[in-house]
C-alpha cells in the first residue's frame, strides 16, 4: 500500500514561499511603518494596532469554529488585514472602532466569500471605508502634538504651505501608519527584494498618478507639488501593500500595468476634482471590481494557431 501512486491535478510544479511565508513577509515590510507609528503618535496608536489584530485573528477563530471550517488562523493573513486595517485609522478612534472595523474585514468582506483567495475586494480598505461611512467625523479627524488640524493633502488642497520633508519623514498628521513615506518605501523595496510583489503596479500607479496630476492639478508640474502628492495621504501603503494584494489584483503582467493606470487616474480624480483631498481607499476598490474584466481582455494569447481541420 505505501507504493501507491498518487495522481493529483495539475499544477505540479509547487513554490517553495507558502501563503504563510509571504504573510510573515508582508508583517515584517509593514514593521518600520509601524514602529514609527507607534513613536509618532504614542501608546494610544499601539493599542489601536493590538485591537485590529486580535479582533481579526479572533474573528477568524469564531468564523471557522461556528461554520465547521478549518482553522486558518496560521496563514497569518488575519494578522496582516488587521495590521494593515489599524494603520489605515487615526490615533484618536474609540477603542470600538478597530474592534468593528476588523469584525466587518475578517465576517463581511472575507470569509462571507469563501475565505483567502475568494474576496472580492481588500478586506483591510473595505473595513476602512465601512468606517469613514460609519464614523465620518473620528475618521477624519487628526491630531499631531497634541494639535488637531487637517492632513497635509488637505492643507495643500486649500491653497496652505507644507513641509516636504515632514511628509517623506512622517512628522505630520494623518492615519497612524501613512505619514512616513520613507518607512512605506523601505518596506515596498524589501517585498520587491523578497519577490513577494513585482514593482509593475506600484511603480504604473504612481507614475501615473504623478503625470495626472502634472496635467490637471493646481499648480501643474511642479517637482515639490509633485513630490508631496506621492509622499502624502495613503498612497505609498496603497501602492505597497493593498494594489498589490493577490486575490484582488490581475495576474497578467499587461493587466497589472491597466490596473496601475485606472488606479492613478481614479485617485487623480478624486484629489483634484472631489471634495476631499484623499481618493487612495476609494481608488483601489473601485479597481479591484474592475479585475475580472480587465484580466478578461489581457490574457495572453496561445502561441501558434491549430490548422488542423476536424474531419466530419
Amino acid at each position: 500500500m505505501n507504493d501507491l501512486i498518487h495522481v493529483t491535478s495539475s499544477p505540479h510544479v509547487r513554490e517553495k514561499m507558502d501563503t504563510r511565508k509571504i504573510m510573515l513577509c508582508v508583517i515584517i515590510s509593514l514593521l518600520p511603518a509601524t514602529f514609527f507609528g507607534i513613536y509618532n503618535f504614542g501608546v494610544k496608536a499601539l493599542l489601536i494596532i493590538f485591537l485590529s489584530i486580535f479582533t481579526s485573528v479572533l474573528s477568524e477563530w469564531v468564523f471557522d469554529r461556528i461554520t465547521y471550517r478549518k482553522n486558518t488562523i496560521g496563514d497569518l493573513s488575519a494578522v496582516v488585514t488587521g495590521l494593515l486595517l489599524g494603520l489605515n485609522l487615526p490615533h484618536t478612534v474609540s477603542w470600538f472602532i478597530p474592534v468593528l472595523g476588523s469584525i466587518f474585514a475578517i465576517f463581511i468582506v472575507k470569509m462571507l466569500f469563501g475565505g483567502l483567495g475568494q474576496n472580492f475586494m481588500n478586506p483591510a480598505l473595505g473595513a476602512r471605508c465601512f468606517l469613514v461611512l460609519s464614523f465620518a467625523s473620528q475618521m477624519t479627524t487628526f491630531t499631531y502634538d497634541g494639535v488637531t488640524g487637517a492632513t497635509p493633502l488637505t492643507q495643500i488642497k486649500q491653497g496652505e504651505t507644507v513641509n516636504t520633508i515632514d511628509m517623506l519623514l512622517g512628522t505630520c498628521g494623518g492615519t497612524i501608519g501613512e505619514t512616513s513615506a520613507l518607512c512605506l518605501l523601505i518596506g515596498g523595496i524589501f517585498l520587491i527584494l523578497m519577490g513577494i510583489i513585482s514593482l509593475r503596479i506600484p511603480a504604473t500607479y504612481i507614475i501615473t498618478l504623478v503625470l495626472f496630476m502634472g496635467a490637471f492639478g493646481p499648480k501643474g508640474f511642479d517637482g515639490t507639488y509633485l513630490l508631496q502628492q506621492v509622499f502624502g495621504g495613503g498612497l505609498m501603503i496603497g501602492a505597497f501593500f493593498m494594489a498589490t494584494d493577490y486575490v484582488t489584483c490581475p495576474i497578467t503582467p499587461k493587466g497589472q500595468i491597466v490596473y496601475g493606470i485606472i488606479l492613478g487616474v481614479l485617485t487623480g480624480v478624486f484629489r483634484v476634482f472631489g471634495q476631499t483631498a484623499e481618493g487612495v481607499s476609494y481608488a483601489i476598490i473601485f479597481t479591484n471590481c474592475l479585475v475580472p474584466l480587465i484580466e478578461k481582455f489581457t490574457i495572453p494569447k496561445a502561441f501558434g494557431i491549430n490548422t488542423v481541420k476536424e474531419e466530419h
